[in-house]
């Protein structure tokens, strides 16, 4: 079934009312999340040198803006919730700009890398294509996109308030490489738990 403009806009203002709704209790919810694995997996396949121009899809309330610039590197924020943008300039005093991810609009050639950590799985499967060309376009010669979603078996619809689509491996890597990505790594997390307890899937694509 293919969604039209309407149906897209409810998706996005739905979710998005959801996170804003929720800002306060979510920020204190995943202040302490150990990420450092994934922000790891991003830097260790970046080729240029620092400072590093990272764009953090999805930045949240800022948590991961503070860690790459408190690393040196120049961090750009971008997420479509309000009061996510609003906390995440305050907490992490990083650019952060307000944009849907159904109407992005961002420089070309700008970024080294992309952190985009648990965001892309609220983009509906028939949009996915277009988004993964922008985030291609919008990284240089070379740049690395870093993603991770919650894995599923290609099901999509409303959870909780937010919409999401839950891919799994092959389609994941089936999507970036028709987007003009090569694959670098993929794992699993929780890192040390059998693969059952381990709902979230991380890849790492650089750009041919």
């Amino acid at each position: 079934m293919t969604l039209q403009p309407d149906q897209l806009k409810q998706i996005s203002s739905t979710t998005l009312g959801h996170y804003n709704d929720t800002a306060e209790s979510f920020r204190e919810g995943t202040r302490d999340h150990d990420v450092s694995q994934n922000i790891q997996a991003l830097l260790r396949h970046l080729r240029s040198e620092p400072p590093l121009q990272i764009l953090d899809l999805g930045c949240g309330p800022g948590r991961d803006l503070k860690t790459f610039s408190a690393m040196g590197h120049t961090a750009v924020g971008l997420d479509g919730a309000e009061r996510f943008v609003e906390m995440a300039r305050a907490d992490s005093g990083c650019e952060v700009w307000q944009q849907d991810l159904l109407a992005l609009e961002l420089p070309v050639e700008r970024f080294d890398g992309i952190f985009a950590n648990a965001v892309l799985f609220h983009v509906p499967s028939q949009e996915l294509p277009r988004v993964l060309r922008e985030l291609h376009a919008t990284l240089k010669p070379g740049g690395v996109l870093f993603s991770s979603n919650p894995r599923g078996d290609n099901q999509e619809g409303f959870r909780g308030g937010r919409y999401g689509a839950w891919h799994d491996l092959e389609t994941w890597q089936s999507l970036l490489q028709a987007a003009g990505f090569e694959e670098l790594e993929h794992y699993y997390r929780p890192a040390g738990l059998p693969r059952e307890q381990q709902p979230w899937l991380a890849s790492v694509w650089r750009k041919a």
